[in-house]
């Protein structure tokens, strides 16, 4: 296991954002308790200078930014990526409140990246954003009260991350290489072309069923072996097909 702090190997990931300001405020939460990775998809505005002003002492974080044209591609690399929202979609994603995600986000995240993904203000996160994520994290406010601003959810996740360090650090487990995000999605891929390819899967009424199985694979921990295994089942099924 590399010797990395935790919070050096966390991305924060903000998709869709509309407004600069909150972009900001992001960076300096970060900032505020030893984060540094920002990643930004498709946002409307940015650079802008009103993000600059947000920022004020964390111009460094928000300079270091990363735009991406795509979740996918903003997730590379990541081992784990989790979903902040508090709603409960169709998905039925694993949820978890922040704190209780802490701890899995950074044993995780001292060998290997980790995203936390947040929606655009507005909407949240879309039912396919979510879909890339194999875990929900939910701030518990109250039920009367509605969602939290942006950065300020940024805010509490930066702080319970934080927060999290402090705790006495779980016994390592046995390390085995975990598939990251883009491995698991290219094995969804997969699975895909294979039963349309075999006719289990009716191209009339796919979308449900492509659902299922986006969220049966993304709520799995993959291992690289078990991910090779599966693709290697499913390359044999293709050969036996085209006989």
């Amino acid at each position: 296991m590399n010797n990395i702090d935790p919070l050096k190997n966390i991305r924060i990931v903000l998709s869709r954002t509309s407004h600069p300001g909150n972009i900001g405020a992001a960076a300096r939460a970060l900032k505020t308790m030893g984060l540094s990775g920002l990643v930004l998809v498709n946002p409307r505005e940015f650079p802008h200078p009103e993000a600059d002003a947000r920022a004020t002492s964390a111009i460094d974080v928000l300079m270091r930014t990363r735009v991406c044209g795509s979740l996918a591609e903003a997730l590379e690399g990541c081992v784990l990526a989790v979903a902040a929202s508090g709603r409960h979609r169709e998905l039925r994603h694993e949820t978890r409140s922040v704190r209780e995600a802490v701890p899995e986000i950074l044993a995780q995240a001292a060998s290997h990246p980790v995203a936390i993904v947040f929606g655009n203000e507005t909407a949240g996160l879309t039912s396919e954003e979510a879909g890339h994520c194999q875990l929900w994290a939910h701030i518990p406010a109250h039920a009367e009260a509605g969602s939290l601003n942006l950065a300020a959810a940024v805010q509490v996740f930066a702080y319970e991350l934080r927060m999290g360090l402090l705790l006495p650090a779980a016994p390592a487990a046995e390390e085995f290489a975990p598939a990251t995000v883009e491995q698991v999605d290219h094995l969804r891929e997969h699975f895909e072309r294979t039963m349309r390819a075999t006719g289990f899967l009716d191209p009339a009424n796919s979308k449900r069923l492509l659902r299922l199985l986006r969220r049966m694979l993304a709520r799995n921990r993959f291992e690289v072996d078990e991910v090779n295994i599966l693709r290697g089942f499913l390359n044999s099924v293709d050969a036996q097909r085209r006989k």
